[in-house]
């Protein structure tokens, strides 16, 4: 009987964006640049909010937490997409590989249950205002915020348990900037129908999920601001609401890379849709739910004004 010869992979190649130096220089500029606003962005949201007790309130406290996953999400790729930019070959060791997709699969899945908790927090204050302080305790925010994190871990967990088993004795290179599923499963030796059906099916329930929840909170928000008679009143409401809009392009493009047929999966595509979601989001996130605030910039002056006059 013949031997057959195969060597297990140990490390992966990824192609990262472009092989053109010039367009390496232009994309490192500008994805360090987003990655900088996005973790100070993130980090001076979480510090403000926790030096600042009029910010201590259950949207504030998911914003927190949100700040804090964003944080960690853009840290899990950027430095070491930056990294890749100036090295002649892209490597990642076999166990690093892992690691960074599950990291990648819980925080953001994290994130998207973050989303509903916040948008259900808004839902209860603009409909049932009387009964927010009741419905919206400090044990039901940690208990939404757990759970999100178990429902990040469960999925991660499935799909990362899924990929170790998995053989990998043929090519080892990843045309992408990180280690995500679909690219890897294509280099696999072994069946991987079940891991693409899991991947199919979770993302699926879980993006109906917590879309739905979105969706029938703000159904119902809407209803209620167009019942109030203030025109001031409707335009805060409004504000305070507007800042989900986030939640349209962090679920069109997770929607668009993975809740498809694998045969119509294309990678060059997923590559951009991939920088939206790792970079560019957690980067608008605190922007767009601070800016658009006016107890945040009044926390964010007083801040100043402490810093240049503490006395």
């Amino acid at each position: 009987m013949a031997d057959v010869n195969f060597t297990l992979v140990t490390e992966f190649i990824l192609l990262g964006l472009t092989d053109r130096m010039e367009l390496k220089v232009v994309l490192f500029v500008l994805f360090l640049l987003i990655y900088a606003i996005s973790l100070v962005g993130n980090l001076g949201m979480l510090f403000l909010i926790q030096i600042t007790p009029k910010l201590h309130t259950p949207m504030y406290y998911f914003l927190s937490c949100l700040s804090f996953v964003d944080a960690c999400y853009s840290s899990v790729f950027a430095p070491k997409m930056l990294l890749n930019f100036f090295v002649e070959c892209e490597t990642i060791s076999f166990s690093a590989c892992i690691v960074q997709y599950f990291l990648f699969v819980f925080l953001i899945t994290t994130e998207g249950f973050l989303l509903a908790a916040m948008a259900y927090d808004r839902y209860v204050a603009i409909v049932n205002p009387l009964l927010y302080t009741v419905a919206m305790t400090k044990i039901v925010c940690v208990v939404l915020v757990f759970g999100s994190c178990v429902g990040g871990l469960i999925n991660s967990l499935t799909h990362t348990i899924g990929l170790v088993r998995l053989s990998f004795c043929g090519p080892n290179v990843i045309s992408h900037f990180f280690c995500d599923l679909p690219p890897l499963l294509k280099l696999s030796c072994s069946d991987t129908s079940m891991n693409e059906l899991l991947l199919l099916v979770f993302t699926t329930i879980i993006a109906m999920i917590t879309l739905l929840t979105v969706v029938i909170s703000y159904i119902f928000i809407v209803a209620a601001i167009l019942r109030i008679r203030s025109a001031v009143g409707r335009q805060k409401a409004f504000s305070t609401c507007a800042s989900h809009l986030t939640l349209t392009l962090f679920y069109g493009s997770i929607s668009f890379s993975y809740i498809q047929p694998s045969s119509q999966y294309s990678l060059e595509q997923e590559k951009v849709v991939s920088v939206l979601y790792t970079l560019v989001i957690p980067m608008l996130n605190p922007l767009i739910y601070s800016l658009r605030n006016k107890e945040v910039k009044d926390a964010v002056k007083r801040a100043i004004e402490m810093k240049c006059f503490p006395c």
